[in-house]
Order: C-alpha cells, then sequence, then structure tokens
C-alpha cells in the first residue's frame, strides 16, 4: 500500500461499539485521513449532513438507527458519498441487501487492517475517475456545447438558439424540467443533453417511455416489487425510478400515465420515497427529473385526464421543441449533417444533394420531424447510385409535396397563379415558394420578397397556431 494513499481523505466511523472506532480511527489517521467517529445512527446522519464526508463506514447492527437505515438517509441527505457496511459473521446475507439499497461494499467482521484499508483506497481510486470524468465531460460540453455524446443538436433558427438558450440555463440546475414537442423533435436527445451538462453527468440516466408500457407493468417497471407481490414475482426486483438514485429519470409521453401511477408519482416527487409493490417499508431516492409529452398537458388537466398539481411539479421548468415544419432554415443544417453521417456508416462517397432535392425537402410538412428527416436521408445514402442525392432517391411522401397546389404551376423559374386566387393563398404560395429558393433562410427571403423578415416570422406563427382540418387523421 502507498503510504498517504488517504491523505485528505475525509471518513466518517459509524459504530456502537467505542473501542472499534477508536482503533479504525487510529488506522486512517495514521494514513492521513481526517476522521470523524459515531457511536450511533442519529449521530452519523447529523455528521452526514454537516460535514463533506467522502466515505461512510457503517455498522448494521446497531440499536436504535440501524446501518440499513443510515444507508439510505445517508444517500438522500449526501448521494456522493460512498457507503462501506461492517457486517458481523452470519449477517452476510443483510450486507447483501445492503448492497442493493447502494452500499458500495460491504466487509466482515474481523478484519484485518490491509483489508479495510484496500477497500477504502478502492473507494478513493473511484471517486477520483468519476470527477475526473466529470471534468473531462464538462470540457468537452464548453467546447461543443450543442453536442450530446457525440450526436450534434443541430440548429440556428431563432426558435431553437431560444431552446438551447433555455437548456444552457437549466441544465446545471436540480429544477424538474418538462418538454414538450411533437414526436420526433427530439426530445430525448435534449433531456440527455440536460442530464450530460449537469452535476449528475457521472451518474445513470434511465428512460422509460410510458406510452409503450401497458398500466400494469409500467408500475412494476417504475418501482419496482418484492417477492411475492404478485404472480410470477419470484425475486425482489428494483424499479426504475430506483435505479435513478443519484442520476436523472427521464419519463417520456408523461401524459400517458394512469391516475394511480400520477399518485404514486406525485409521493415521490414530494417527499422522495415511494413502496415497491408489494412492499411495506419506504424507499429513499434523488434524482432530477425530466419529463416530455407531445400532449397539451394544460387541457388534459381541465379534462381531468391529468392532476394538476403533479403538472405544477413536473412544468418547473418549460422548454418547447419546434416542429421541423416551422423552422425551414434548419432543414438543409439537418440534412447535410446527415448525409455525412450516413455516408461514412455506409461507406458511400456521397458529398451531398442537388438544388432540387434540397427544394423537396424544404418544401415537405415533415409529420414526423427530425427523426424522419433522418430516415428519408439514410434511405437516400443507401439508394443513390451518384455523388450526390438526387430527387429520385427521395420516397413518394416527400416528392408529392413539391407538387403546386391545385390551378398553381411553375413554368421554369417562375410561379403562375391563375385570376382569381384567394389573396392569402397567394401570399402563402409566395412566402413558401421563396424560402424553397432560399433554402428556409427567412432573412433572405425577406429581402427577396421587399418585406421585414419579422413579418415572415409572424405569418409562419399564425399559420402554424391555424386549427388544423377536422377531417385529417
Amino acid at each position: 500500500m502507498d503510504a498517504g494513499r488517504l491523505r485528505d481523505a475525509r471518513i466518517l466511523v459509524v459504530d456502537d461499539e467505542a473501542a472499534h472506532t477508536s482503533s479504525l480511527e487510529r488506522l486512517f489517521s495514521r494514513e492521513g485521513a481526517h476522521v470523524i467517529t459515531a457511536n450511533s445512527g442519529a449521530d452519523a446522519l447529523e455528521i452526514v449532513r454537516a460535514e463533506p464526508v467522502q466515505i461512510a463506514l457503517v455498522d448494521l447492527m446497531m440499536p436504535g438507527m440501524s446501518g440499513q437505515d443510515v444507508l439510505r438517509a445517508a444517500r438522500v441527505a449526501r448521494p456522493d458519498v460512498d457507503v462501506v457496511v461492517m457486517t458481523a459473521y452470519g449477517t452476510v446475507e443483510n450486507a447483501v441487501e445492503a448492497m442493493r439499497a447502494g452500499a458500495y461494499d460491504f466487509v466482515q467482521k474481523p478484519f484485518k487492517s490491509a483489508v479495510i484499508l484496500r477497500v477504502v483506497e478502492r473507494v478513493l481510486e473511484r471517486q477520483r475517475l468519476k470527477a475526473e470524468n466529470v471534468s473531462l465531460r464538462r470540457e468537452l460540453a464548453e467546447r461543443e456545447p450543442d453536442s450530446v455524446l457525440g450526436r450534434p443538436i443541430v440548429g440556428r433558427s431563432p426558435a431553437m438558439v431560444e431552446t438551447m438558450e433555455t437548456l444552457r440555463q437549466a441544465a446545471p440546475s436540480t429544477a424538474t424540467v418538462l418538454l414538450f414537442g411533437e414526436s420526433g423533435t427530439g426530445k430525448e436527445l435534449l433531456a440527455r443533453a440536460l442530464h450530460e451538462h449537469s452535476s449528475r453527468t457521472g451518474e445513470a440516466f434511465v428512460v422509460v417511455n410510458c406510452a409503450a408500457l401497458p398500466e400494469s407493468i409500467l408500475e412494476a417497471e417504475l418501482f419496482g416489487y418484492e417477492k411475492g407481490a404478485f404472480t410470477g414475482a419470484s425475486q425482489r426486483k428494483d424499479g426504475r425510478v430506483e435505479r435513478a438514485h443519484g442520476g436523472t429519470l427521464f419519463l417520456d409521453e408523461v401524459g400517458e400515465l394512469s391516475p394511480a401511477v400520477q399518485a404514486k408519482l406525485l409521493r415521490v416527487l414530494q417527499e422522495g420515497e415511494f413502496e415497491r409493490l408489494g412492499g411495506h417499508e419506504s424507499v429513499h431516492v434523488d434524482f432530477r427529473l425530466v419529463a416530455a409529452t407531445n400532449r397539451d398537458l394544460a387541457a388534459s388537466v381541465k379534462e381531468g385526464r391529468f392532476r394538476e398539481d403533479l403538472y405544477y411539479r413536473l412544468n418547473v421548468i418549460e422548454i418547447r421543441l419546434p416542429p421541423l415544419r416551422d423552422r425551414p432554415e434548419d432543414i438543409p443544417l439537418l440534412a447535410d449533417h446527415f448525409v455525412r453521417l450516413y455516408a461514412k456508416k455506409n461507406d458511400k462517397a456521397v458529398q451531398g444533394m442537388s438544388p432540387e432535392a434540397r427544394r423537396a425537402l424544404i418544401a415537405y410538412g415533415w409529420p414526423g420531424n427530425v427523426r424522419e428527416l433522418e430516415n428519408v436521408i439514410e434511405r437516400a445514402i443507401v439508394l443513390t447510385r451518384t455523388p450526390q442525392i438526387e430527387v429520385s432517391d427521395l420516397p413518394p411522401p416527400v416528392l408529392e409535396s413539391e407538387q403546386p397546389r391545385a390551378g398553381i404551376r411553375r413554368e421554369g423559374g417562375q410561379v403562375v397563379i391563375p385570376i382569381g386566387t384567394r389573396l392569402d393563398e397567394v401570399e402563402r404560395v409566395l412566402i413558401d415558394e421563396t424560402l424553397k429558393e432560399t433554402s428556409g433562410d427567412k432573412s433572405l427571403a425577406a429581402q427577396l420578397l421587399g418585406i421585414a423578415a419579422r413579418t415572415i416570422y409572424r405569418k409562419l406563427e399564425a399559420r402554424r397556431k391555424e386549427p388544423s382540418d377536422p377531417a385529417s387523421p
């Protein structure tokens, strides 16, 4: 063992046997550690709350507040503390239970000095590597602030710039975030960005798609269950809420939660604890919640389908992801990114796309948003036989969007609009066709049309808020 390896480490020793705490205090102090001792669970918890403890060595079998209770309470009060439990012969099963509850390791009494020193050294080495990992991630985030795990968040439109600015401000906080956006707008990618740019970046990021699981299964997946809780529950299982302890829990399509699960989730957010299915013991957790939905939750609250108190718990910080049709200037940027990505993945020498293909992409409405655009580009990369993507490489739905409206036709580089066409339709066509020619650049389109850029933004926003055709699916 390297002498002084424990130098400046802050270690808490908790044991109701004073002789044992004194022995460990002398051992760790000789190695340069700062040691605090406690002879009861209640005293230990007060120390954890008041002192920046790195490691807590806790005896499992103590009167009053047990070692298990200290472990759970310490993990809630200070999630970054690593707990090593000390157990006497014959109580190894309890030690394994403590490991499931979040203990780093356990040692069996009586133990040799070299054994406990090695365990503490491993904990300190893990903490050092974890701190380096967090530091490296933050450094990379500063260099590439709009990327998550190597995937860039592409967008220069005002709507995306505003979204990313809100994300940067929200990420370092502990506040719950609610992401609103249509399917395919990238809600999970932004949820991961919130996690990666937070202080919890080295911990778990747990995803739950609330719409993909039936109600009966969803509750068990979220909160876990005890052995015998239902037919087939042959052993205890930790839920995803428990697995997110210390990290981030992402609930996608949170608007699909049933009333029973909503009530249980509300208790977790309010009290920081829950009970597994079939259990009676409270499990304490500390996690950051990010939720996402494509529903109007405020409307669901008014209709009585979503709890109002839970809605306000979730909607501490609201981030809205604009649909792709409302940011056409981002379509060429995203398309170019996906061309580079999938050309490399498929080992194809494709450099870009023709102007006609680019116009077709901008003209399309993208009901599936960025996910649909990504799939279209991947398909085109695989099927194209030329050095660039041509219109013929695009799927029929995209090509159909290039067809002019009834009575309106293209002739060369001009758009011919018949007499009698409604004025609002003429305006709509002129804006859309000019945006196609400028690859979605609203400022350039405004210059060509002789109007202010804010006029285009205002008209596109008004169009977005128009009620959809009730006959449409």
